[in-house]
């Protein structure tokens, strides 16, 4: 299969981690980067061996040979741009969240289906064989009736000027991290019925602590915390009435493995095969793109997490559950 053909829109420090996955992948050239500063996007091409450098997110957009584009700018910015790509006529990787407000993923993805584009949902993890075995062992009955999800992600934001403590730029702890303890309760259970949620603000005016309560159909409950002012660490447990897994790193997957607790106390630690995420990510984005499968993640998901982080926000302003519906 011919590589597809990449542009980068920004220089932003995550991109070290997907720039490293992407030159693992069989089908993926990055190929372009752009930055609002010519100087500063010709010297991360030299830097990072990239072909093609642009001074701002609209030259890069118009090059034809660029045919998808991956944004991971602050959260603000990505539908609005996400939208330009997708009628610039290129598929779009954008890191997550991709928004906080279901009106806007819909948007987002009529825009790409009105352009005959992709667009996906940036959750690196979900692409990673820790997470598919994960399912599985649950599909298969190894915690027998699912009772129980707990999660958490934190770590310490401690430059004021960081990006993710800016209310203006969609940051917060909700935003940046307890979107994956989210999206993975999400996936196992299903679209949260009813949220409770409360938060600590920090920073200019961001949740920096954020815990939240989800109860899912088939009465499946989950607790999750997460924020940029806590002490770093990364958790998933799945509890059900015959046993539990656990997973200690569930997000970054540097080392993959599950833990087995079986209900009468036996443990049992399940291997998992060491992979690269944002690799696994752009393979199957660029296969997606030649024909040859389909995008792991689409409207359904994006617009499912939307609608979860709006009701979670929601229940933590104005102290209150709140019931979604479909």
């Amino acid at each position: 299969m011919t590589a597809v053909k990449w542009g980068i829109l920004s220089t932003a420090r995550i991109n070290r981690l997907f720039l490293a996955g992407a030159r693992q992948a069989h089908n993926v050239e990055i190929f372009a980067v752009a930055s609002r500063s010519a100087q500063r996007a010709e010297q991360y091409a030299r830097e990072n061996q990239i072909a093609r450098a642009y001074g701002s997110y609209e030259e890069l957009l118009r090059d034809p040979d660029v045919e998808a584009v991956y944004i991971s700018l602050p959260n603000s910015f990505h539908v609005d741009l996400s939208i330009r790509a997708l009628e610039a006529g290129k598929h779009v990787l954008c890191e997550k969240p991709l928004s906080r407000r279901p009106r806007e993923v819909e948007r987002a993805f009529d825009a790409a289906e009105r352009n005959q584009r992709l667009l996906m949902e940036a959750f690196m993890y979900r692409h990673h064989p820790q997470t598919r075995r994960l399912t599985k062992l649950i599909a298969e009955g190894a915690v027998g009736r699912l009772r129980v999800i707990r999660a958490a992600f934190g770590f310490v934001a401690s430059d004021p000027a960081n990006v993710r403590l800016s209310p203006t730029l969609d940051g917060g702890g909700l935003m940046d991290v307890g979107c994956y303890c989210l999206s993975a309760a999400r996936l196992i259970a299903g679209e949260p019925e009813r949220v409770s949620a409360e938060q600590l603000l920090g920073g200019d005016g961001v949740d920096v602590a954020f815990a939240a309560v989800m109860r899912h159909r088939d009465d499946v409950l989950t607790h999750f915390d997460a924020g940029l002012a806590l002490a770093s660490r990364d958790l998933l447990e799945i509890v059900g009435d015959g046993g539990s897994l656990l997973l200690t790193d569930p997000w970054h997957c540097r080392n993959p493995g599950i833990e087995l607790t079986r209900e009468d106390g036996a443990t049992e630690w399940i291997e998992v095969e060491k992979a690269d995420s944002y690799a696994l990510e752009a393979e199957n984005f660029s296969a997606s793109i030649r024909g040859e499968g389909e995008p792991l993640l689409g409207r359904a998901d994006a617009l499912g997490q939307a609608r979860a982080i709006e009701a979670l926000y929601a229940a933590a302003d104005e102290a209150r559950v709140m019931t979604l519906t479909s």
